[in-house]
């Protein structure tokens, strides 16, 4: 499997270039939109980082089961929606396997996801705590430099954006995201009529993240 093969001889802080694979979007089960955003965030990003992250991944995104053995093909998986998500003993189990493989999921609340989400995440990880991610953290200082953290796409509850994360033997394995809209911020122009602005910090924050679950921990 993908994520077999790309340990395999190699330690955490490697730095690989990402080529011909591809990433993907997460399907969960409980009755939440996990499609939201399908059909331009996730290509967009991929193509905003062959372009300018000069990586090689697969245009096409993939989708895979939370409880899936696939799921071991990808180095990133995307996980978005509204409403309710629900892992089944099993579902947590492959997740957790997964990114202790070195898997990374990147978690984007799109509002209306995160009082579920994060009780879900308990299931996958029941020893760790969703910690927020100082300023200074490596996945903000890629190849853009965030230096105040998260940008804001989107407006709800006049919140800041926030990052939480789970961190396991000292590696972020799971970056996620509210109060933001990070994902719909990649989408194409007139879905959301995003100013450029807005969207292109969304790409970039996304390309950092790329950077970070691919390449290993240091700034490039």
């Amino acid at each position: 499997m993908f994520l077999t093969l790309l340990l395999a001889g190699s330690a955490f802080g490697r730095s690989i270039p990402p080529s011909s694979f591809q990433i993907a979007v997460l399907k969960y089960n409980g009755g939440g939109d996990w499609y939201a955003n399908l059909e331009t965030s996730l290509p967009n990003l991929i193509k905003f980082c062959n372009d300018n992250l000069k990586t090689g991944i697969n245009p096409e995104q993939a989708t895979v089961d939370a409880g899936s053995i696939e799921l071991f093909n990808y180095p990133f998986i995307h996980m978005t929606g509204h409403g309710n998500v629900i892992f089944s003993a099993q579902e947590a189990e492959n997740l957790r396997n997964y990114m202790i493989a070195g898997g990374f999921l990147h978690v984007s609340d799109n509002y209306g996801m995160d009082k579920f989400v994060r009780s879900e995440l308990k299931k996958v990880f029941p020893e760790l705590d969703l910690v927020e991610l100082p300023f200074n953290h490596p996945v903000y200082h890629q190849k853009y430099d965030f230096a105040n953290g998260l940008p804001k796409i989107h407006e709800h509850d006049n919140k800041s954006p926030q990052v939480l994360g789970l961190i396991y033997k000292g590696r972020l394995v799971c970056f996620y995201d509210f109060e933001c809209d990070l994902g719909d911020g990649w989408e194409s122009a007139e879905i959301h009529n995003d100013s450029e602005e807005a969207r292109s910090k969304a790409l970039k924050m996304g390309a950092n993240l790329i950077s970070y679950a691919l390449m290993g921990f240091d700034k490039k």
